[in-house]
């Protein structure tokens, strides 16, 4: 499979190293220094491009491929307000498309576990709160990891209507869900969900120990998208291994 790498940082260097050992070609990788490079001639070659670029220049990216109907998976946070433009662009021009703020196949696996307990848990007299840790040159706080957890919960909820970041426990309401963000060292992403009572605590969670998972899973994602036309998500992924 041709891949086209479409921000060429930490996450990007690792999907081509994970690319490579998988046995795809890299045909072309764009940072901000050659940004000008990502045309028509160069995107015509991929059957797939990967783009993990910022928040700036996300939505753009996203487009550029949709338009030229190259299937493109993104992991880029902080552009989602403009995901439904993408999304409606995406179905209309008959391409393809798959957003997820976290690509490792273990926290797709924690966001099962974690939907499935929280519909459980809903009519009991448990609190929630929601910790998250990365890295200290991250941009975005809350991650977009922990912004996904939050609102599952919230969809299976008939009391809990929105999250707010936090930096203590102490003032909330009891319709919102805390968020306490971390950005401590190298730390490569752990989230922890708690669900607490008088009685007991209950914990889910994960912790990320390289950005190894990140790129396998972006590469898997790769793979699932090729020749299909739709918008998904890493549950489409998750279900189809």
């Amino acid at each position: 499979m041709n891949i086209g790498i479409i921000g060429y940082g930490k996450m990007g260097k690792e999907i081509e190293k994970v690319s490579v050992q998988n046995g795809h070609q890299i045909v072309f990788k764009i940072d901000s220094k050659n940004q000008n490079d990502l045309n028509r001639k160069i995107i015509s070659e991929t059957d797939v491009a990967i783009e993990f670029s910022n928040p700036h220049s996300a939505f753009n990216n996203i487009c550029f491929c949709i338009k030229n109907k190259i299937p493109v998976v993104s992991g880029t946070t902080g552009w989602l307000d403009k995901f439904l433009e993408a999304k409606t662009l995406c179905l209309n021009t008959k391409s393809a498309f798959l957003y997820a703020s976290n690509f490792s196949i273990g926290m797709n696996l924690f966001f099962e576990i974690n939907n499935y307990v929280s519909k459980l848990i809903d009519k009991t007299t448990y609190q929630i709160e929601i910790e998250e840790e990365h890295h200290i040159t991250k941009k975005d706080s809350p991650s977009g990891t922990a912004i996904m957890i939050a609102n599952d919960i919230c969809n299976n909820s008939s009391h809990l209507k929105k999250w707010v970041k936090k930096d203590n426990l102490h003032d909330f309401e009891k319709s919102e869900i805390p968020i306490i963000s971390k950005r401590i060292g190298k730390t490569k992403g752990e989230h922890i969900v708690k669900y607490f009572s008088k009685i007991d605590e209950l914990k889910i969670s994960h912790k990320a120990y390289n950005r190894i998972g990140f790129a396998n899973g972006a590469i898997l994602a790769a793979e699932f998208i090729k020749d299909k036309t739709g918008v998904f998500t890493m549950k489409d992924v998750i279900h189809n291994l």
